[in-house]
């Protein structure tokens, strides 16, 4: 039992199978259970609502992807979430935090996403759970500012504290972000145009791109493979 983990009563895990069990632990401890809509299509998460009195087996289905379409309901931008521990899986992971996902950016984003939204705290512990190994040696060139990093690892034998100091995204990184992806999840419209708002430069990689062009002299601007 991890500590942050029996101290937390919201809690967000990823919808992964192989972290079934921990959706499983969160339900039966009563805690708030958040899950990433997948792919962010819809939505940032989606809340799990057991039915009154669930039994043991209820619980079970509930922390299974079928469960998690069943027994859920979508948590809003102004939902008020606030995360007392985020559970991520990882391809792999190096015992000083650094973290290699499916490659998609997924979990980069939700997390940059849950900052935005005020979810989630500088001090907000981030947990993965791997096999044994699946940690290994990460260069640090294999990093970006964008990538997140973790506090914990557990593994089948070991729980590793990394003492990470590499900083946690602080955000939505706008210039990052394609108008492709901007389509593909359409929550991030919504936490673009409030950002904007408050003043924060939201200029996206394309509109930068198109800019660096229109900045440079025509003779000079590549061109495209014929």
């Amino acid at each position: 039992e991890l500590d942050v983990f029996n101290r937390a009563h919201e809690v967000k895990v990823d919808p992964d199978k192989p972290l079934e069990g921990v959706r499983l632990a969160a339900l039966q401890a009563r805690k708030t259970l958040l899950v990433p809509t997948p792919r962010l299509r819809t939505g940032l998460f989606n809340k799990i609502v057991p039915p009154s009195r669930a039994t043991k087996e209820i619980l079970r289905i509930c922390a299974t992807s079928q469960g998690i379409k069943e027994y859920s309901v979508p948590v809003g931008l102004d939902g008020k979430a606030r995360v007392d521990l985020v559970v991520v899986g990882s391809v792999a992971v190096s015992e000083k935090g650094w973290r290699i996902g499916k490659g998609e950016g997924y979990a980069d984003m939700e997390y940059a996403m849950m900052v935005s939204m005020g979810a989630v705290q500088e001090d907000t512990p981030v947990v993965t759970i791997v096999h044994d190994c699946q940690v290994v040696d990460i260069a640090e060139e294999l990093l970006d500012d964008h990538d997140l990093t973790v506090d914990y690892i557990l593994t089948p034998t070991r729980t590793i504290k990394t003492n990470c100091k590499r900083p946690k995204p602080q955000g939505i990184i706008w210039h990052k972000v394609s108008y492709e992806m901007l389509g593909k999840i359409p929550i991030l419209k919504s936490l673009r145009y409030r950002e904007k708002q408050t003043g924060k430069d939201v200029t996206l990689q394309d509109e930068h791109s198109d800019l660096a062009n229109a900045n440079t002299p025509a003779a000079c601007q590549e061109r495209p493979f014929l």
